[in-house]
């Protein structure tokens, strides 16, 4: 038995009715595993905009520091696009990467047995099954980088650069080698070294630490590259490590292949275990409010979170556990939805996987 405090940030557009059904989750296997989880709601994004001014403000920062892990729905909408870039609601997720150290985001990409149909590969690509997990740095590059505008002959110019130092790179790489070990002892590296000094520091030091790692078979893949092999060849690859802006586009593409992105978790760490668990996919504000949203993500983040955070395999495979039964009984939400299943909207969905917990 143990008690836990999490940090609950549901944000925009669909997140608060996602948050609501992984929150039931979450008590549910409390319930049947004898733990307590006590949550506070906090403000980020675009509601934290409208009420107090700011994407980010400092109370939340505060709250999800004094917490066991932070769970978050999604942030940003339509509403916010006219804003500057310092005032966006997604400021409020750099800001809490860098505040709260979180440099490994983990995204696993998993292709469902009873999802192939809704996958976009070829059928016999498709049936050799899709199990990869993304590292991505996620507190350094070019999204942290030093950025700016200025004018030039050709009129106003804007650059933003991209920088890596040794043990930011060194972190990652043991987070990723540590992964591969405990699953299939493969690891594939993504950079641009014929390109960019960045890319060849990085692949240095990648190197440098498979040294400790000999049991680990390390290849490397070129961005462009990686990018098309995971769409070729989806069951080659086991765990993949890149970087920050990579990453952000090598697991976006990684999780259409699954069939919807609506289905993906991921998890953001810092060294000692902290992490914030999210959903990968944006806030959809077009079916906010519509009990349309697919909860299985962020139900998933749960699932994660219990796994990585709080050290309880047995809950969170009884959470992975009653979403796959959910699924091969044929309930669908929309964006997974395809002939002969069974059309569920968000709190149904979210029941059903209640009531398959065990």
């Amino acid at each position: 038995m143990a008690d836990f405090k999490i940090a609950t940030i549901p944000g925009d557009g669909i997140g608060p009715e996602i948050i609501v059904e992984t929150i039931k989750v979450l008590e549910k296997i409390g319930g049947l595993y004898g733990h307590t989880f006590a949550f506070e709601e906090v403000l980020a994004g675009g509601i934290a905009i409208d009420e107090v001014g700011v994407p980010l403000p400092d109370v939340t920062i505060e709250v999800c520091k004094k917490s066991d892990a932070v769970l978050l729905g999604a942030v940003g909408g339509w509403k916010w696009d006219v804003l500057p870039g310092d005032m966006r609601p997604e400021r409020a997720l750099l800001g809490l990467r860098g505040e709260l150290e979180l440099y490994a985001n983990l995204r696993p990409a998993v292709l469902h047995d009873a999802l192939k149909g809704a996958c976009p590969l070829r059928p016999d690509i498709a049936a050799g099954g899709i199990d990869i997990m993304i590292v991505r740095e996620l507190t350094g590059g070019m999204y942290f980088g030093d950025r700016g505008r200025k004018q030039t002959p050709l009129g106003e110019a804007a650059w933003d650069t991209e920088m890596y130092a040794v043990e930011e790179v060194r972190r990652i790489a043991i987070t990723a080698f540590e992964l591969a070990r405990k699953r299939k002892k493969h690891l594939t590296n993504v950079d641009k070294a014929n390109v960019l000094e960045s890319s060849r520091l990085w692949r240095e030091v990648i190197l440098d630490v498979a040294k400790n790692y000999p049991d680990i078979e390390l290849d490397h893949l070129y961005i462009d590259n990686a990018a098309m092999q995971i769409i070729r060849d989806p069951g080659s690859y086991d765990v993949m490590v890149t970087t920050n802006m990579f990453g952000d586009i090598l697991s976006d593409e990684a999780s259409q292949i699954t069939g919807s992105i609506g289905m993906l978790p991921s998890a953001s760490l810092n060294k000692d275990g902290f992490g914030m668990y999210e959903p990968i996919h944006g806030s959809a504000p077009d079916i906010a409010g519509q009990d349309k949203s697919n909860p299985i993500a962020t139900i998933l983040s749960a699932a994660m979170m219990l796994q990585y955070s709080f050290d309880l395999d047995k809950e969170a495979k009884a959470i992975e556990s009653a979403v796959t039964a959910v699924l091969e009984s044929g309930a669908r939400t929309g964006d997974i939805m395809s002939d002969g299943m069974r059309l569920v909207g968000t709190r149904e969905m979210g029941r059903l996987v209640l009531d398959r917990i065990k």
